[in-house]
């Protein structure tokens, strides 16, 4: 499946949902994965994790298109 003609916004939008929260927080909204994982309860590194996975399924579906 193509991703041409999609926006960033498009793609992120297709993002599972935790990811896609985690990722507007961190790269929209420029919080530290050590906030959020602070106001979330969980381990930084976990954070860290779900970013990781989601720029690395961003760049994937960018190269798609």
């Amino acid at each position: 499946m193509s991703n041409q003609g999609k926006s960033i916004g498009d793609l992120i939008a297709e993002l599972p949902e935790e990811e896609r929260f985690i990722l507007q927080l961190h790269l929209v909204k420029g919080i530290s994965p050590a906030k959020i994982a602070d106001a979330l309860g969980v381990p930084p590194r976990a954070v860290e994790s779900v970013i990781t996975a989601g720029k690395s399924r961003l760049i994937t579906a960018l190269n798609e298109g």
